[in-house]
């Protein structure tokens, strides 16, 4: 049992698909469950009874192909001072999404080549390496979801980005050409710069 030790993360994650990598049996990954109270909190992936639950990343390990979106983004990027009700991931469309809705969490979905267009990574408060969107590309989405947002989380995002110091408004500009919302971006910059 000493193998599986060496395996789980350094927050008490274990992934079942590590476990085979290292050649060990299921029946010796279950009896180690078994014996030590993990949980499972989704297919494949075990946490220990003292680790603290990290959504976002087990969220990432269920859907490694998704990107923490929309108010997930707004939040990490400041745009927001309120943490999200639910988890939200954007994935590509005709990935299976009926589990990921089912467990509450919000789902978007976009074309294949557009999934990855301002996708980069930031370490959250439990020190893991997550995916979300740049503060440009959340503000694409922000405008392409207008009505799935309260008007004030709309409008104070729009703010603190027109007034942050880390806005590129060339790149805000190539990707709401993208994302078909050039004209509504260029009227909202318009009127507030």
């Amino acid at each position: 049992m000493k193998s599986i030790e060496k395996i789980i993360d350094k927050t008490g994650t274990l992934l079942t698909k590590d476990v085979m990598k290292a050649g060990i049996s299921k029946y010796d990954l279950y009896k180690f469950i078994d014996e030590n109270n993990y949980t499972k909190v989704a297919h494949g992936i075990y946490v220990s009874p003292e680790t603290w639950m990290d959504e976002e990343y087990i969220l990432f390990l269920r859907c490694p192909q998704g990107v923490l979106s929309h108010d997930e983004s707004l939040y990490y990027h400041g745009l927001i001072d309120r943490e999200p009700m639910q988890p939200i991931i954007t994935i590509y469309t005709g990935y299976g999404t009926s589990r990921l809705i089912a467990d509450g969490i919000k789902v978007f979905t976009v074309k294949k080549d557009l999934l990855d267009i301002g996708k980069e990574y930031v370490v959250n408060s439990y020190g893991h390496k997550i995916p979300i969107y740049d503060l440009e590309r959340t503000i694409c989405d922000l405008v392409r979801s207008k009505n799935r947002f309260e008007i004030q989380d709309y409008q104070t995002a729009i703010k603190y980005y027109v007034v942050s110091k880390e806005k590129n408004l060339n790149r805000l500009v190539g990707y709401a050409k993208l994302f078909h919302v050039e004209k509504k971006i260029r009227e909202i910059m318009e009127v507030l710069l």
